[in-house]
């Protein structure tokens, strides 16, 4: 028998009455408050063309890495779910079957912020009132489709609809951004910005790293096989970027090394990254140096920075020959912020013109390191909970280690970091609730006044993000 499909207005919401009622009245200030999203992974010519989502299947699950991960790890095989092989091997392209499939298995997303989300988004986006099961799979899929159909379902009316004000996308350094030039050349007046991801231009281990700065050196006129050449080649990319809206960068290191090496040492390390010999130390030492350029760039051209250490990346080895990238098999491993920033700090640390925002998938670092260090250098400032832990116990665990240490203006409100387009409502509702939650307990324990509440509820939501991304 269908279930009914509910979205009490008191979820996540403490259920202690007092508490409920202020965080209540705080919620009512930030629920309807214009959505900031600056740091996610959608395609910005989904903008640029307006269009329309082709099917359930490939806009709710095929694209959203965090159901994937779930569903092959209880042994559901992604070429089942329309992930497409890199052999161009067979996979499942029948969108209704993929849909059924998917069905047949959201049991398992029960108490995870993923079951949250998708909800939020059959409840609120398409009107589903009855619980996603296999004997409702599918009426509901005709029911979406049946809505995409529709004009007020392409893109640009989705991003008014989810009253997103401004939106970043994340973009290669040798992109000619071509989705953003017509976005900005047109009359629709949605804000879609490009962020510069430099990875595959500063990560030596990077896949064809030395056809990278091969042809970063053709698009610049520079010499990329020499250290000052090749610098000048970033800084290039970086003004193109600046040139068509962006505020900020974005690193995917494996660890928040830094370094400050003479040049003669760049170049030997250059040197050994183009002909493929270094060795993993010297790749990372490579990368830490990297992040010391960055930094020093980012203080010519005001691009906010953003680290994101950590993640052992397409862990799972077959998965990534099989599928590529972006998995779901990316896994926490420890980081040392006070050891590996030390260089970057001592050397850029007290500049006022620079913001590097860290994020972290270790939480022993939380109250030890990143506290701490955001609560006195003032470069630092402190990102949301971030992928395993953006979710209602980990965001609430974020809060609670940092926020006394660290304080509420350290950090940076929150972002949605998807590639779920119809995720990014019910993400930033998730994490305005669960602010309000956490304020009204510092409301009634007495350490907060109700209208400092009031203030900090729409920062979290709004301003301090717009702040702290220079939007």
């Amino acid at each position: 028998m269908a279930q009914p499909l509910e979205m009490h207005e008191d979820r996540l919401l403490p259920s202690e009455p007092g508490r409920r009622a202020v965080a209540r009245a705080l919620y009512a200030q930030v629920k309807d408050l214009p959505i900031i999203s600056p740091h996610g992974h959608s395609d910005p010519a989904w903008y640029a063309d307006n269009i329309a989502f082709a099917d359930p299947s490939r806009l709710l699950i095929i694209p959203d890495h965090y159901l994937l991960r779930m569903l092959y790890s209880q042994g559901v095989a992604l070429e089942r779910l329309g992930v497409p092989r890199r052999d161009h091997g067979p996979a499942e392209e029948d969108p209704r079957r993929i849909w059924r499939l998917f069905a047949e298995h959201y049991h398992l997303f029960r108490g995870t912020p993923s079951r949250l989300w998708l909800d939020y988004a059959l409840y609120h986006l398409f009107g589903v009132r009855q619980r996603l099961a296999p004997d409702t799979a599918e009426a509901i899929y005709d029911q979406i489709s049946d809505c995409l159909a529709r004009p007020e379902f392409r893109v640009r009316e989705l991003f008014r609809r989810f009253n997103i004000e401004v939106l970043a996308t994340t973009d290669p350094p040798l992109s000619d951004l071509e989705a953003h030039r017509r976005i900005a050349a047109g009359d629709w007046p949605g804000r879609v910005l490009p962020t510069f991801r430099p990875d595959p231009v500063v990560d030596p281990e990077a896949p064809g790293f030395p056809e990278n700065l091969a042809r970063l050196g053709r698009l610049t006129g520079q010499d990329t096989g020499r250290w000052p050449g090749y610098l000048k080649a970033l800084a290039e990319r970086r003004q193109f970027f600046v040139r068509m809206g962006a505020t900020a960068t974005d690193h995917g290191h494996p660890s928040a090394r830094t370094c400050d090496l003479a040049a003669a040492d760049c170049q030997r390390l250059l040197d050994g990254a183009l002909a493929g010999g270094l060795h993993p130390e010297e790749a990372e030492a490579f990368r830490g140096q990297m992040l010391m350029e960055m930094a020093k760039m980012s203080l010519e051209d005001g691009l906010v920075m953003q680290l994101h250490p950590g993640s052992w990346r397409n862990h799972n080895l077959l998965l990534y020959q099989r599928f590529g990238p972006d998995m779901g098999a990316d896994i926490p491993t420890p980081t040392n912020y006070v050891q590996d920033l030390k260089p970057l700090l001592d050397r850029l640390g007290n500049e006022p013109r620079l913001t590097l925002i860290l994020f972290t998938l270790d939480e022993s670092a939380y109250s030890r390191e990143l506290a701490p260090l955001a609560g006195h250098y003032p470069i630092l400032r402190l990102g949301p909970a971030w992928w395993f832990f953006d979710s209602p116990q980990g965001m609430l665990r974020h809060r609670r280690s940092m926020i006394e240490t660290a304080g509420f203006y350290n950090t940076v409100g929150f972002n949605d970091d998807t590639r779920a387009f119809a995720s990014i409502p019910a993400r930033h509702d998730l994490s305005r609730r669960l602010d309000c939650a956490y304020l009204s307990e510092l409301v009634c324990d007495h350490r907060l006044a109700e209208d400092e509440a009031a203030e900090l509820a729409v920062d979290l939501a709004y301003n301090l993000a717009k702040r702290a991304y220079r939007l």
